[in-house]
């Protein structure tokens, strides 16, 4: 499952994706209401953000965030890496973080190993292939 830490942080780069290019940056206060996370939750995701590239700052009266690139050019599947770790539910199939498992007697024919590199793969699919322009204009869509 997703945790919180990963649904506050999409909520708060698909807010950051809507707001229009070249605008000053946003305020923390104003991520953390309209994406509603807790503000001081909220500053230590945008802390790892920023040091993976997808977000810069600027402090002071008039400080803030914004993207750092554009949103078509990152995707959700980046996001959670970020936040989360790798997507693979088990390590044996991890592309990034790989470790076999200590139960597992034969890795080339295990049955939930290969299941899982499937479930690995489609979910990389899917989370790689959907940028976070694509997401803010489903969910403006849906509104």
């Amino acid at each position: 499952m997703l945790t919180q830490r990963s649904r506050y942080a999409l909520r708060a780069m698909l807010f950051l994706a809507e707001q229009p290019a070249g605008e000053a940056p946003m305020p923390m206060h104003r991520i953390a209401t309209a994406a509603n996370v807790p503000r001081k939750f909220l500053e230590l995701i945008l802390a790892d953000l920023r040091e993976a590239g997808f977000l810069s700052s600027t402090r002071g009266k008039a400080g803030g965030y914004h993207l750092a690139r554009p949103a078509h050019l990152i995707s959700l599947g980046e996001i959670i890496r970020v936040i989360e770790g790798p997507l693979a539910l088990v390590p044996c199939v991890s592309r990034t973080a790989y470790r076999p498992c200590g139960d597992c007697k034969d890795e080339a024919s295990c049955a939930i190993r290969h299941a899982m590199a499937r479930v690995r793969d489609e979910t990389a699919r899917i989370l790689d292939g959907t940028s976070l322009a694509q997401a803010a204009a489903q969910e403006l869509a849906a509104a």
